[in-house]
């Protein structure tokens, strides 16, 4: 399996996931109160290093890699931030977000939507 396809399936999860967080708002906070939890917080920072090996790796087979390694040098921010932050400021952000209304959520859930499709088509 070529890396590009492991890249365009990320893409979709991006895409569908965007499209359950719009749909379903709660489902995003949800899943912030469930990465709240204990060391949870790190996971989510493992997660973004993980990605970013894969879209640096797979970048040069995708039709836009340019596209694909700033992807993977944004989710090795992330990854970082979430390990340089303490977690009770991260928490503290998660409250923030989780107490927003509605409408936000969903600009966030077509941002991730936005995401996604954009990871599809430079795949």
């Amino acid at each position: 399996m070529g890396m590009d396809i492991v890249i365009q399936s990320l893409g979709i999860v991006f895409a569908v996931v965007g499209i359950v967080y719009l749909l379903k708002p709660n489902v995003m906070k949800w899943l912030m109160e469930f990465f709240k939890q204990g060391k949870r917080i790190y996971f989510s920072g493992v997660i973004r290093f993980v990605l970013a090996i894969v879209f640096f790796v797979g970048a040069r087979e995708c039709k836009h890699p340019w596209v694909i390694f700033a992807f993977g040098i944004l989710f090795i921010i992330g990854g970082f931030l979430i390990f340089i932050l303490k977690s009770e400021k991260i928490r503290r952000m998660l409250d923030w977000y989780q107490k927003q209304p509605v409408l936000l959520l969903r600009v966030i859930a077509v941002i991730t939507l936005a995401v996604g499709t954009i990871i599809i088509y430079s795949a």
